[in-house]
């Protein structure tokens, strides 16, 4: 437990430098992914970087440590959410891979093994329709394919449901307006078998990335390349 609070204070970055606006997490992290490229604390074209989808085939997954929550645990329903994953190290020279959650009351970033015991909190028994899957996509891949403009934040009026943000919505480089729903849309039986290299490869190739359960996702990134 010290070890990972040291990591976690070495690492952290003040999170006011990065934009938010409340329930648009998919743009959040489209635009810190970015930030970060641009800081230098990500790679320039954001190699290192993935962006994670979290969800499930009844849009209701439980995630702990959320700013949102109103309870003492930090616990919120989402119907989805999203997270970046930075990759850190490689061959010989492992490290800590981290992620940044712009709506976690952890350590920001916070190292992966810690973010999965407190946010997801396996020890936590919760019904089998509850349990997260993870769409991961390469951030480059992301940023050039993603766009949203935000059709699912309205009512049936056309009234918003959450006030969006000022700037305007993102429109991917191909001209596309909106995608979003092939992002967040997850069922557990789009999840990958096993997690081996060429599994890992994949999700430098695929728009949409690869599918992987709870129980794989530390693995996978273990074995990015």
């Amino acid at each position: 437990m010290t070890t990972s609070k040291l990591e976690e204070s070495e690492s952290s970055c003040d999170i006011s430098q990065f934009h938010h606006t409340p329930f648009y997490c998919e743009e959040n992290v489209y635009l810190l992914c970015k930030e970060l490229c641009k800081k230098g604390i990500a790679d320039a074209q954001g190699s290192d970087l993935f962006v994670v989808f979290i969800s499930n085939d009844k849009k209701q997954i439980p995630l702990w440590r959320q700013k949102a929550s109103n309870r003492a645990d930090g616990v919120v329903l989402w119907d989805y959410h999203v997270i970046c994953v930075q990759k850190k190290g490689s061959g010989d020279t492992p490290a800590t891979h981290l992620v940044w959650d712009l709506d976690s009351s952890l350590a920001f970033p916070c190292p992966l093994a810690t973010y999965v015991l407190e946010t997801f909190c396996p020890s936590f028994q919760t019904f089998a329709e509850l349990r997260r899957c993870f769409r991961i996509v390469h951030a480059p891949i992301f940023l050039r394919f993603f766009a949203s403009d935000r059709r699912h934040m309205k009512d049936s009026n056309g009234n918003w449901l959450r006030q969006p943000p000022l700037y305007q919505p993102i429109v991917a480089q191909d001209g596309t307006v909106h995608n979003l729903d092939g992002y967040f849309q997850i069922r557990a039986t789009d999840a990958v078998t096993g997690t081996g290299v060429d599994v890992t490869n994949a999700v430098f190739t695929e728009k949409l990335g690869v599918v992987v359960t709870e129980n794989q996702l530390e693995e996978f990134f273990s074995q990015i390349p």
